[in-house]
This record gives structure tokens, C-alpha cells and sequence, in this order.
């Protein structure tokens, strides 16, 4: 028995020696898993500098290849941050890869980009439509590490939508939509689902959905004015929620509706626009438990334009960002709706603003365009064929504060996550 014993502590104690050191091991993972969680929280921004001007793009805008008089019409990043995509009066779209050095100790230091002077970098593609392009939207889980998912849609006058590849500017393939008399028609707003698996298309009083996987000319066609309730004249905007399964949309008839993606049933109708939702002076919040009353109105300028005026949230959901005709960029507090403050940033209207997905910069696009008369000023006659072209800027926000309880991904853990949850195209 005692032989039995002394034979059994040495391996006890080697059993304690292992699930000491497997403890320890544990120990040092989850030290370094802490560790790196604390090295990709999100920067701390502030509200009470200004941003400054990183880049600046103008002159290839004016292009001989570019007609005369062109002005961009919008700008949006890509989901996963590596570029973003400019839509321009002369129907075409190019897209912009970030700098890897643009938000590092050494661009805080950087000179700010003057307006005037030398583009900051070329573009890496130029897409051209044989058309005014009417909208464009990313695929949701784009990740340039992944060219398979590196993907845009487009729609533009009298052409079917078309998916662009990112990475060569390429025609991947195209998505057909007929009219009664078996013409092609154009959409006048395109979003891809929450789930990047449907492709949404807008059009007047209807919405037409395709399948991402089956390019061609099957659809499933929504009508959604019903009776004397819904959206009524062209459907200008869609949004999808990224959690619920729902949608927004929006109309050139004052009525924003709210839709269950699944059988496209309306769930609220929401009255109270001015104009077109695009073009309305007021962003309206609305709460969808009551509906009866408008929570708050956030003012932006746009009283005397046709002309889409993009608004953008940042990544925590606090902050809301518009431009205007007035050249400012103006940010508002969602929680309680007040303006947080303003920063000039073009000479003309600020026709887009897009929050970068998880730094804190932000690009903004502006220019319309004008017309000009016999006894106009000497400086208003050298604008070229009565428009003007204006610029892109992208700005580092170091006046924005983000929710300190988010943590930012790097571009290898976004391609991660999304490889597991988006479907192949």
C-alpha cells in the first residue's frame, strides 16, 4: 500500500505541473486576447477642433476625358474601408484606394491639402455609363481582401443595372427590368439587402427585387401604393436595417414607408416631408413605437436645389452628418436631436458626406451645376458651358467624438468576419 502511494505522488504532481502550466498558458492568451481588444478601440474624437483636409481631388475631375462643366453628384466608402466611390455629372464612377498611411502618427503631422492646387493621387478605376447615372450602392460584405466580393451596383438612364467589378472595372453582369410593353426600364435607386443577397431596385410607385446569384431579367415587382396609403411617384432612396429585417423608402411624393423585407407588407407610412426625401431642407427622425408625431427636424440646406443631398451616420449610431448648398457639413446629436457643430467644406453644395466605416475620416463630394448669363460677372463667364466642377475632399475628423464602448476591426478581422456570414456571388 505504501509502495502504491509513493509510486502515485510523483505522478500527482506531474498532473499538478500540467494544470499549472495550462492555466498559465490560458493565463497568457487571454492577456494578449485583452491586450488586443485595448490596440483596436476606437480613437477618441473630439467636437471642439475642426477636421482637416487630408486629400483633395479636383483636377481629374476636369479631365479632357471628363466633359465640360462636370461636378461630382456623391461619394461613399466601401464597407470594409480600403476605398471610396465618386459618382460624377459626366456618368461615370471611380474609385479612390485610401493611403495605408492616412491615419498614422505621421499623417497628424501632414500639411493640410489646399483647394486649387495638385490632386492628392489619382484614381485606381473609371467606370463610364453610357447614361446620367442615377445611383450607386456597395456590396455589403466587400472586402478587398476577398476580389470575389469586390463588387458595386449601378443604375443609370435607360440601362439596365449593372454590377461593376472593384478591382478591374469590369461589367460582371447585368440586372433587366421591362416595362409593359417589354422595353428595357431604368431603376431610380438601387441597395443591396442586409444580407447581400437581393438586389433592391426603385421605381415609380414599385420596387422590383432580383436574386444577386441569378443575373438577367427575373424579378419579383412589389407595387406599393395600395388603396390611398403608400409611397406615391419615384422611389428615390432605400435603406436597409442592418438587424431586423426591414426597410425604408423613400419617394419624390413626401412619404417615407417602412416595409417587412420578407412579404413586403407595410408597417408604417410616415407623412411629413416638404419634398422629395433626397431634397427635403429637413432630415425627420421619426420613433416607430408611436408614429404619430415627429421625434425632432434636423435643418440642412438644400431649399433651391434638385439635386440628392446624402446624409450619413457614424459607425456607433451617435452622429448624424449633411451637407447642404451652403458649403458646410453640419453634425447633429441623435439622442436628442441638437446640432453639435459645422465646418465649411466646399465652395458649393455639399451634395454627399460618408463616414468612414472605422476611422475617424470622412469624404465629402460637391458642385452643381449653373447656368450662366449675359451680364454675369467676369468670374461667373469663366465657368465652362454655364456649370462648374467642383471637388472630393476627405477630411481626418478629429472634431467628432465616437462612442468609447465600440472597438474598430483591422481589415484581416473584417475579411474574417465577414467570410463566415456573406454569401458567395
Amino acid at each position: 500500500m505504501e509502495e502504491e502511494q509513493e509510486a502515485a505522488a510523483p505522478a500527482a504532481a506531474e498532473c499538478t505541473d500540467a494544470v499549472a502550466s495550462e492555466a498559465a498558458a490560458a493565463g497568457e492568451v487571454a492577456e494578449e486576447a485583452v491586450a488586443e481588444t485595448a490596440e483596436y478601440s476606437w480613437p477618441q474624437l473630439r467636437f471642439d477642433t475642426p477636421p482637416r483636409r487630408l486629400y483633395h481631388f479636383a483636377g481629374q475631375f476636369r479631365s479632357p476625358c471628363s466633359s465640360a462643366g462636370n461636378f461630382l453628384k456623391g461619394v461613399k466608402w466601401s464597407p470594409d474601408g480600403s476605398s471610396f466611390l465618386t459618382s460624377c455629372d459626366d456618368n461615370s464612377l471611380r474609385l479612390f484606394y485610401l493611403p495605408e498611411d492616412a491615419y498614422s502618427t505621421a499623417a497628424e503631422h501632414t500639411a493640410e491639402a489646399t483647394v486649387g492646387g495638385e490632386d492628392s493621387y489619382g484614381a485606381s478605376i473609371h467606370v463610364n455609363e453610357g447614361e446620367p447615372v442615377y445611383d450607386f450602392c456597395w456590396y455589403p460584405y466587400m472586402s478587398v481582401s476577398d476580389p470575389a466580393t469586390c463588387v458595386f451596383a449601378t443604375t443609370s438612364r435607360d440601362h439596365p443595372i449593372h454590377l461593376w467589378d472593384a478591382t478591374t472595372g469590369e461589367l460582371r453582369c447585368t440586372y433587366r427590368a421591362y416595362d409593359a410593353m417589354d422595353e428595357i426600364t431604368a431603376a431610380l435607386s438601387v441597395s443591396f439587402n442586409s444580407t447581400g443577397t437581393k438586389l433592391f431596385a426603385g421605381y415609380n410607385k414599385a420596387i422590383r427585387v432580383f436574386d444577386v446569384h441569378r443575373p438577367g431579367r427575373d424579378f419579383e415587382q412589389h407595387s406599393l401604393l395600395k388603396g390611398s396609403e403608400g409611397p406615391t411617384g419615384i422611389i428615390s432612396s432605400i435603406s436597409f436595417s442592418p438587424h431586423n429585417g426591414m426597410l425604408a423608402v423613400g419617394s419624390y411624393g413626401q412619404t417615407t414607408a417602412v416595409y417587412a423585407e420578407s412579404n413586403m407588407e407595410p408597417l408604417y407610412v410616415l407623412h411629413g416631408q416638404l419634398g422629395g426625401v433626397t431634397q427635403d431642407p429637413y432630415i425627420l427622425c421619426w420613433d416607430i413605437r408611436n408614429t404619430v408625431d415627429i421625434v425632432y427636424k434636423l435643418y440642412r440646406s438644400s431649399d433651391t436645389t434638385n439635386q440628392r443631398i446624402h446624409f450619413d451616420i457614424e459607425p456607433c449610431g451617435r452622429h448624424l452628418g449633411t451637407g447642404g448648398q451652403d458649403g458646410m457639413v453640419h453634425i447633429y446629436d441623435l439622442q436628442g436631436g441638437q446640432w453639435v457643430t459645422a465646418f465649411h467644406a466646399a465652395a458649393d453644395t455639399v451634395n454627399g458626406f460618408s463616414f468612414h466605416p472605422y476611422l475617424p475620416l470622412a469624404a465629402t463630394s460637391s458642385g452643381h451645376r449653373r447656368f450662366g448669363m449675359e451680364d454675369d460677372s467676369e468670374e461667373e463667364l469663366n465657368l465652362s458651358d454655364g456649370s462648374i466642377s467642383q471637388l472630393s475632399h476627405i477630411v481626418f475628423i478629429d472634431s467628432y467624438i465616437l462612442a468609447p464602448c465600440c472597438t474598430v476591426p483591422t481589415q484581416s478581422e473584417q475579411g474574417k468576419h465577414t467570410q463566415a456570414v456573406r454569401p458567395r456571388l
